[in-house]
């Protein structure tokens, strides 16, 4: 089917999310197989000790769950902390948060400390913004001081009921949340949204919602997971293969057959821009070496405007660093997903 899809199922009994866009998987979303605090989720926390020489402090949190927050001026052993999760914890390491939360829905970003009121600047026509604005203005009346608001592109094809409804429920979250006292035991405020609520979010303007039991199986996304493992095949008969290591993740690129600096560079382009795609279906993030073929070096500031341009298209926030001395692009992803491995059932 032609267009973009969005089908919710369940893997191993856990939430999931598949993205289609004219078939093919493009996205996914898999929930986590334990209760780990979730990304979104806005906690109290309780400062146990500063981290010398890493300008830091480890939080308690509920469920003996512990945090680290790269702030340490002003916090003592014992304080209370109202923040909110920013991704998933690596292996035997804490949680990351952050004292500056947002509450983000479909259609609005609610931005405590940070008053002001906009509109994505995604959305260009003039008319719609003026319009979008002034619903944001009356749903924001009576706000809290210093919360302020920006409606999402979403918001521009949207029924206005449906967005003035969003923004008046967040705005009620918001506003409780931010009534709650700092100091206590730790506690739970708002749950991390999960794979379902997550896709309804953030992957707007679906031609299709799929939510029937079994269209994973039906419609071949579980086919198109189980291919993940292997190379993913390029235009011209080149491959990329990614393979995660602890340290860092590897990708190769290769041409085929044909050697040629023509066909490198063919291939290099051609992964470059599925390498977004690659990197997100299977949830790796951090340090990315890639080993592009053989091409030359006059050839890598064009690779560079794609590869940038590809990543810019994405919603994780990527860096390219530079090349190595031995050729090889590196590249920097934040960590805001679980690897593939780890949700996928055993």
């Amino acid at each position: 089917m032609n267009g973009r899809s969005i089908l919710l199922d369940e893997i191993g009994g856990r939430k999931a999310a598949a993205l289609l866009e004219d078939g093919r998987l493009a996205d996914l979303l898999i929930d986590p197989p334990d209760e780990r605090p979730m990304p979104g989720a806005i906690l109290r926390g309780v400062v146990d000790r500063q981290m010398k020489g890493q300008g830091g402090v480890f939080l308690r949190l509920p469920d003996g769950a512990r945090a680290f927050l790269k702030q340490a001026r002003g916090l003592r052993p014992g304080q209370g902390l109202l923040v909110q999760v920013t991704g998933y914890a690596e292996e035997s390491k804490a949680v990351p948060v952050t004292p500056r939360f947002l509450f983000k829905s479909r259609y609005a970003i609610l931005t405590p400390e940070a008053p002001g009121l906009n509109v994505s600047r995604a959305i260009r026509d003039e008319d719609a913004r003026d319009r979008l604005l002034e619903l944001l203005h009356d749903g924001m009346a009576g706000a809290p001081d210093g919360l302020g608001a920006i409606l999402r592109s979403a918001a521009e094809l949207a029924d206005p009921e449906s967005v003035a409804e969003d923004i008046a429920a967040q705005l009620a979250l918001a506003t409780a949340i931010l009534a709650e006292p700092a100091d206590g035991a730790p506690e739970l405020f708002l749950d991390g949204p999960d794979a379902h609520a997550l896709a309804w979010r953030d992957w707007p303007g679906p031609d299709e919602l799929d939510d029937s039991a079994g269209c994973f199986a039906a419609r071949g996304v579980l086919e198109a997971i189980d291919a993940l493992a292997g190379p993913e095949a390029l235009p011209g008969g080149g491959s990329v293969h990614v393979e995660p290591t602890r340290a860092l993740t590897a990708v190769d690129v290769n041409t085929g057959s044909d050697s040629s600096p023509a066909a490198g560079l063919k291939a290099n382009i051609a992964a470059a821009r599925a390498l977004p795609r690659l990197l997100r279906l299977r949830g790796l993030a951090g340090q990315v070496v890639v080993d592009f073929a053989p091409m030359p070096k006059k050839d890598r500031v064009a690779l560079e405007q794609v590869m940038k341009a590809a990543f810019r298209a994405d919603a994780v926030e990527t860096t390219f660093v530079g090349w190595t001395p031995l050729g090889h692009a590196e590249l920097t992803r934040k960590r805001e997903r679980l690897p593939l491995t780890e949700t996928l059932p055993r």
